[in-house]
């Protein structure tokens, strides 16, 4: 065996140490390790942490969840501030209710309301709406988005409702979200405004001041839907999904939010807040 040049785990005068030479055995039967590899390795034989990672200390302290009593506060500041709060969408039944609410989809309620307000002049039953036509649905809606589809949406939707439901807006969420353009926000919206069940509708405004008040750590509304039906107090669960619509909406904006005049703001501990 040639010698080779001194270092850890050889001895003086070039002879190695029996441990390196069964090693030096095993290298001649085996390819060597990429870099990528032999780092991968050498890393998982750490004893540090799980799966040979090293540890690395916490500098932040956990999110500390909400308490029971925590939610009852914020949830009764809301109702001090506003006992009955009501949608902004216009509407005159639950057939116009539903109308308008797929409409909102990616649309302001005031762009909404300005569009629908000749609308429902028009046609505010599912009979009338068939008999008005796409086309004419089209043309009245153009001011919003997605306008096209929405229109599409308007009729399909009308027609399934005399042909299946005898021109009534159902009561019952499977029922609604087979309507065309009704999604579980929209069957949650007329759910609780048309029939008094207590939904949660999960919007973007519910989004964000749940997640910047910590009563959700939800990724998707459906999540965020779950965490707040289960930790609402029942007592405010009709409205509460009203006075967070509200409160995204007019305070806790998602650029500059007003927390000078937030009533909430003391029981807030967001840091992701834009300025």
């Amino acid at each position: 065996m040639e010698d080779r040049p001194e270092g850890p785990g050889l001895l003086r005068g070039g002879r190695v140490c029996r441990h390196v030479e069964m090693l030096c055995c095993w290298s001649d039967r085996m390819k060597p390790l990429s870099a990528k590899k032999r780092k991968t390795t050498l890393t998982g034989t750490f004893p540090d942490g799980p799966a040979g990672r090293p540890t690395v200390a916490r500098t932040t302290p956990r999110r500390r969840k909400r308490t029971p009593e925590e939610v009852q506060e914020i949830f009764r500041r809301f109702h001090a501030l506003a006992p009955e709060p009501k949608g902004e969408l216009a509407y005159s039944n639950p057939f116009t209710l539903v109308v308008a609410v797929v409409l909102s989809a990616q649309s302001t309620d005031a762009g909404v309301n300005k569009a629908t307000r000749a609308l429902f002049q028009l046609a505010d039953t599912p009979e009338k709406m068939v008999a008005l036509g796409e086309e004419n649905v089209r043309e009245l809606i153009k001011t919003i988005g997605l306008y096209r589809n929405k229109a599409k949406n308007v009729i399909l939707l009308s027609e399934k409702l005399i042909a299946e439901h005898g021109c009534e807006v159902p009561g019952d969420r499977d029922k609604l979200q087979s309507l065309p353009g009704v999604g579980r926000k929209t069957a949650n919206v007329v759910l609780n405004i048309a029939f008094h069940q207590p939904t949660m509708a999960v919007d973007t405004h519910v989004f964000r001041v749940s997640h910047r008040l910590r009563l959700s750590k939800g990724s998707t509304p459906d999540a965020v839907e779950c965490d707040l039906m289960r930790i609402v107090p029942e007592s405010y669960l009709m409205h509460a999904h009203h006075w967070l619509i509200l409160h995204g909406r007019y305070t806790c904006k998602a650029v500059k939010p007003l927390c000078g005049t937030c009533v909430v703001a003391d029981l807030c501990f967001a840091k992701d807040k834009r300025a």
